[in-house]
């Protein structure tokens, strides 16, 4: 599993993502490169951004006893997996600001560092290890820049 809080291993997936084109296509899956990459900032939205609300109770509840331990595991994620709602992107996006706020992301996290993360509330799981977000950053990443083949 790749650490997102190593400059050299942000550097790769910053790599990756500027090897997508705008034509770029999926060897699987439904979205475009363009909604992939809105889909995949939605992750740090919910840690950086405050434009998504807190589930509530019984929902997080849910969400820490069926899906935690499936984000924040080192198993990679299945292909054409299903997802939450807020992460579903309708419609078209511009590709470079979406590819440009990933990138700005994944480097704000790198700098912020793992201390940063230890403890730190998740908006759907509670309190989760910097290991923990890091598995759920890494392999999050990882699966999509591989679904467009990058």
């Amino acid at each position: 599993m790749q650490n997102v809080f190593l400059k050299e291993d942000c550097d790769q997936f910053v790599t990756r993502i500027n090897e997508l084109k705008t034509d770029s296509l999926p060897l699987w899956g439904k979205m475009s490169v363009d909604q992939m990459l809105a889909h995949c900032n939605v992750t740090y939205e919910m840690v950086y951004d405050n434009i998504h609300s807190k589930p509530n109770a019984f929902i997080e509840l849910l969400l820490k006893l069926l899906a935690k331990n499936k984000v924040v595991s080192e198993t990679p994620y299945p292909r054409s997996l299903g997802t939450a709602p807020q992460f579903i992107i309708k419609g078209n996006r511009d590709f470079e600001l979406e590819k440009s706020r990933l990138i700005s992301y994944i480097q704000k996290t790198q700098e912020l560092g793992e201390k940063e993360f230890e403890g730190k509330e998740s908006l759907s799981f509670g309190k989760l290890s910097s290991k923990e977000w890091n598995n759920m950053f890494a392999k999050h990443l990882d699966h999509h820049l591989s679904q467009f083949g990058v």
